[in-house]
């Protein structure tokens, strides 16, 4: 009996989505809208992820040793660093290879590559390319490395200059761009999505009007609340799978289109290339956004305006 009364309501459900092809189509044609808005918040948001990763990876602190230092308590220097929470990666530059990138960097500066010819000696000292997690961790990197005991090795300096006071100011700002960015990016997403689902509510609600005289007549023959329900629920979840099919199918030439753009802008993340590889994870969003809400939108529309 029960499987009897669910299979009438999806029969009901179905054969209202297909006569009532004008609404249907609204309908599915906001929730498009929808979830086209949700499918692009969440590739705004991949793309100012991967922009503000590669801003974080161009900011470091580099620590420059002293030519007396040892590669020995430089490296003892390097694991201690390396054991901290904030630090992501150390890169150890030898004073040979600092020699070697400084004559590079120099290369066209003539006068600049005689004067070193004639020093006796390597006058550069080796260095720690130290990268946090987060540009606001610098400072305590920064702090660990004033501490007496991690400048010296056997009561001797070793450090010569860390550079992080010098770029102090463009890292603080950094991070409150970066803050801000993500600040504004998660309220721009949530007034977007806010304003899409209203709108597809709206648009729900008044399909369910159109049918207030059917749900009176249902009620004058003694159908229960469930029943009167049950069918403007299914066309609900009709009206979200068309739509996410319909969204999933228009995402792939649109990446397609912006791929080659975005890896060039955005520092190599390729939309279209990350659409395919994660088309999984943007089929369950879409496709369980669009259910969900076509299905709890018509359940509260029906409820709520149409006093069932």
């Amino acid at each position: 009996m029960l499987w009897t009364s669910i299979k009438r309501v999806i029969k009901a459900g179905t054969v209202s989505f297909y006569r009532n092809g004008f609404v249907s189509l609204s309908s599915v044609f906001i929730m498009t809208i929808t979830l086209f808005v949700i499918g692009g918040v969440i590739f705004l948001s991949v793309l100012l992820s991967a922009s503000l990763e590669e801003i974080k990876n161009k900011v470091d602190v580099n620590v420059y040793f002293l030519t007396s230092a040892s590669e020995e308590d430089i490296l003892a220097l390097k694991k201690v660093l390396t054991k901290l929470p904030e630090v992501r990666s150390i890169e150890y530059i030898s004073r040979e290879q600092a020699l070697l990138n400084f004559k590079k960097r120099h290369e066209r500066d003539e006068l600049t590559l005689q004067a070193l010819q004639e020093l006796p000696d390597n006058p550069l000292g080796a260095v720690l390319n130290i990268r946090a997690k987060e540009p606001s961790q610098y400072a305590g990197i920064a702090d660990f490395l004033k501490d007496e005991g991690a400048l010296s090795a056997n009561s001797a300096p070793i450090i010569d200059e860390v550079n992080y006071y010098d770029h102090k100011a463009a890292i603080d700002k950094l991070s409150n761009i970066i803050r801000s960015a993500r600040t504004l990016g998660l309220a721009l997403a949530l007034l977007l999505v806010v304003a899409s689902i209203s709108i597809a509510f709206n648009t729900i609600r008044l399909a369910i009007y159109i049918s207030r005289e059917e749900i009176g007549v249902m009620r004058l023959v003694g159908a229960s609340d469930k029943y009167i329900r049950g069918p403007f629920v299914v066309s609900g979840i009709l009206y979200g799978v068309c739509a996410a099919l319909i969204t999933l199918a228009l995402f792939y030439p649109l990446t397609y289109y912006l791929g080659d753009a975005t890896e060039n802008f955005f520092s190599g993340l390729n939309v279209f290339r990350y659409y395919v590889a994660h088309f999984g994870e943007f089929f369950l969003i879409i496709a369980g956004s669009g259910i969900v809400f076509g299905a709890l939108s018509s359940f509260l529309a029906v409820r709520r305006y149409l006093n069932v």
